[in-house]
């Protein structure tokens, strides 16, 4: 094969780059902006990059790799290069003959065609005599085949072919050179977008991710010559629209440079959300056309129709009688900054749009202009249910007047019918929506809330009848965005709850932090937090307004909450939910920081289930004997404590600093000789204990007579004691009912369940409710 033919092929310029549908592969080569998308599922910097993972797998034994990515994702462009790179001498040198289809323009010839003669007079660079040579070694062939997804493979339908002189059609032809019955042996790489029919196609798959933020960072820098302009872009991006997935991909990321840059040499305003990018989008494509209003307002409604019957068709693109039909025949000399054209020079042309984001857009912007048609908004986004994913947002952000005004400046006035009908179904099916408690259906509501970009209606909708306190957990980034944005609308919200969040990750704690620091409530138990995440998290609670936060169950660890403490010294919060968060010992004295520094609020932490030890416990007794420290209530069930840290706990009570009132010691291995050392502060004038549990701490009626003491000292300010779950025993149970018995006792409440409590016990129990001199309101117990 000769390359240098191959090489002029690939150089000889077969279009322009156009503002939605991308810069063309060979500009973006020859100008040195080629970033090779990633492939794969990792992040990470270690993440293969496309072209590394091709080179790979076609170097070894693999026949057919397949690129699977989304529109705009860089396939074809990847799928140039290596052409290119291999036609220059470079890699994939262990293939003599490579062969680059593009399925989409094979696809618009008529009629049937052979092996050989596509080879021979659709490529042109192999001379006839070498293809019996080609044919007898099909393993030095590389066959490379984009847009797989125009081609049915599904081997039901065909009826494969083996000669090589065969003639049939272009999608019989593929599926017989992937399956293998013709040509086998060759190797194969196929680029498609996502479809079900890749299922009967066997091969090495390669997920194209396209750009990351790494990635984009580049590709911005690339683009902008002045590196403050670049980077003035792409915060600006990452902020408002940096959340859908299709910033992945390149040529949003080519639309969006090329948008911002004659916005920003213009000195206009930068867009806000995804509906006022597509606003500056079209407006700039219009202008370009230098048509007049008329004939601009008949394009654009055109074009709608087109993107409608697209959309409800399933099909990607139309012939040029279906356009004709839909009253773009007098616009074909303008409609290429939209559609692209397959086969232009055949009989039968296909046309398709550049971007199926400007379908949509192009669908609602059509849908306002038209002032003839009766069809509603329901009944429209009805039809077209599952087929438009962002169809709704664009309808919410044109219905907004200051969203739609540079269009109306070019194409006329929208119906001010369908905005008021697009309005009232938006608040009806909101106000609906949001008394439900389908999470999914809330995040599409703030969606287009955050779409509409007014205040006053979030207002509106979100009214106090709205269930905004629902379970929010697994937000993706765009929902973060949307709820981000409602909250800051609101002002303030009772309570954020983002329970069961698998993965809260840096970026999305990093959306959601002004949300968070609005809320007097959050919750996030069952979660798992990155450790990126957390100190966005802490920041959100040094400068908001939240009182109560539960992290229960969120295995955070010490070196997470380190960075959590950061935030907890200086906040408004005053309760701390810590439960199983797999806290040690170097966690207390992180949080003895805090409860020490003057500025903490904190009055209740449960910290059940977390290992801290009698150190971890003795580090806590410090801050207990701060005037600073304002805790309150502290619970400790299960956290591997024992006699030895009773003392530093008794010696804080006495110290007459501590405002500890509920002390829950369950199950920890307590035993006798640390009630007894407790039991000491009990009786001191300046403990002010008044809740104390002991549910199975390893206690016998050795325990009682120190209780029994206690409870009778004048001091004792003791109203609730639990001793379930401990083996008192008749004797130790009648020296409590002894204490019980005196007047002044304070006991109100009172826990004796499976306490090994005989006949005698109760007899005296019953006595003593009835004599009216105790205290009690409440007594647990039960025979075993």
């Amino acid at each position: 094969m000769d390359k240098d033919s191959v090489l002029t092929r690939i150089l000889r310029p077969k279009d322009v780059s156009t503002l939605v549908g991308g810069e063309l592969p060979l500009s973006v080569i020859h100008n040195k902006r080629y970033i090779s998308p990633l492939t794969g599922r990792d992040e990470e910097d270690s993440s293969p990059s496309l072209d590394h993972a091709i080179h790979t797998s076609l170097c070894g034994e693999t026949r057919t790799v397949i690129l699977v990515g989304a529109e705009g994702s860089g396939k074809t462009t990847a799928l140039e290069k290596l052409v290119l790179d291999w036609a220059k001498g470079g890699h994939l040198q262990n293939f003599s003959y490579v062969f680059h289809f593009r399925l989409r323009e094979l696809s618009s010839l008529n009629g049937t065609l052979s092996l050989v003669t596509l080879m021979l007079h659709h490529h042109g660079h192999i001379p006839p005599e070498s293809v019996p040579l080609l044919l007898q070694k099909p393993e030095s062939v590389l066959f490379v085949f984009d847009d797989l997804d125009q081609c049915d493979l599904d081997p039901s339908l065909h009826t494969f072919c083996s000669d090589p002189s065969q003639a049939t059609s272009v999608s019989c032809l593929v599926a017989s050179l992937l399956h293998g019955s013709l040509l086998k042996g060759a190797a194969f790489l196929v680029a498609a977008r996502p479809t079900g029919g890749l299922k009967a196609l066997s091969g090495t798959r390669l997920e194209v991710l396209g750009f990351l933020k790494p990635q984009r960072w580049a590709y911005f820098n690339g683009f902008f010559a002045d590196p403050v302009a670049a980077n003035k872009a792409l915060m600006h991006m990452e902020r408002t629209v940096g959340f859908y997935d299709v910033c992945t991909t390149p040529r949003f990321c080519w639309t969006v440079c090329s948008i911002y840059k004659c916005l920003m040499d213009a000195g206009a305003k930068l867009p806000e959300t995804l509906s006022q990018l597509y606003v500056d989008v079209l407006v700039h494509l219009i202008q370009t056309l230098s048509l007049a209003e008329a004939c601009s307002r008949e394009l654009v409604l055109a074009l709608g129709k087109m993107a409608s019957q697209c959309s409800l068709d399933q099909h990607s693109s139309c012939t040029k009688e279906e356009m004709n039909s839909c009253g773009l025949q007098r616009f074909l000399t303008s409609v290429a900054v939209f559609l692209h054209v397959d086969g232009e020079q055949s009989d039968r042309p296909v046309f398709s749009f550049h971007s199926r984001l400007m379908q949509e857009f192009l669908l609602a912007s059509s849908f306002f202009l038209d002032k003839s048609a009766s069809e509603g908004a329901e009944k429209m986004l009805d039809k077209h249910k599952g087929r438009a994913e962002f169809l709704d947002f664009f309808l919410s952000g044109l219905s907004e007047p200051g969203q739609r005004r540079p269009l109306e400046a070019l194409l006329g006035e929208f119906s001010s019918d369908r905005i008021v009908d697009f309005k009232c179904w938006f608040k009806s099916s909101s106000e609906t929506t949001l008394k439900g408690c389908y999470k999914d259906k809330h995040h599409r509501c703030f969606r287009l809330l955050h779409q509409a970009q007014n205040e006053s209606l979030v207002r509106e909708i979100i009214t106090p009848s709205a269930r905004i306190g629902i379970s929010y957990g697994d937000l993706s980034l765009q929902d973060c965005a949307a709820l981000n944005y409602v909250a800051t609308c609101l002002g303030e919200m009772e309570q954020l709850n983002l329970y069961s969040t698998r993965d809260l990750t840096e970026d999305e704690a990093e959306m959601l932090a002004p949300a968070m620091s609005l809320s007097h409530k959050i919750i996030l138990s069952d979660s798992s937090l990155s450790t990126g995440s957390v100190p966005h998290l802490a920041s959100a609670l040094s400068r908001g307004l939240t009182k109560d936060m539960d992290l229960s169950q969120t295995r955070l660890g010490d070196e997470k909450f380190k960075l959590l403490c950061a935030g907890l010294r200086d906040c408004k919060l005053q309760k701390l939910d810590l439960v199983v968060c797999r806290l040690t010992e170097a966690s207390c004295e992180d949080l003895v920081s805090v409860l020490t520094s003057g500025t903490s609020q904190l009055c209740v932490i449960d910290m059940r289930c977390n290992q801290i030890g009698d150190q971890g416990l003795t580090k806590l007794c410090e801050a207990l004997q701060s005037p600073h420290c304002k805790l309150q209530e502290l619970l400790l069930q299960g956290s591997e404590l024992t006699a030895a840290s009773m003392e530093a706990l008794s010696s804080a009570f006495c110290s007459g600093q501590s405002d500890l009132r509920k002390l829950n010691l369950t199950q920890n291995a307590i035993g006798n000789k640390g009630v007894e050392t407790l039991c000491k502060s009990l009786r001191h004038p300046h403990c002010k204990l008044r809740s104390l549990i002991f549910f199975d701490c390893q206690l016998t009626g050795g325990c009682c007579p120190h209780l029994m003491r206690a409870l009778m000292s004048e001091h004792c300010s003791l109203s609730e004691l639990e001793l379930s779950v401990n083996d008192l025993g008749q004797e130790g149970a009648l020296l409590l009912c002894q204490a019980l018995s005196q007047p002044g006792c304070p006991l109100e409440k009172l826990g004796l369940k499976r306490c090994e409590l005989t006949q005698s016990v109760f007899e005296e129990l019953g006595s003593l409710l009835r004599s009216g001199t105790s205290q009690l309101k409440s007594l647990t117990v039960a025979l075993k």
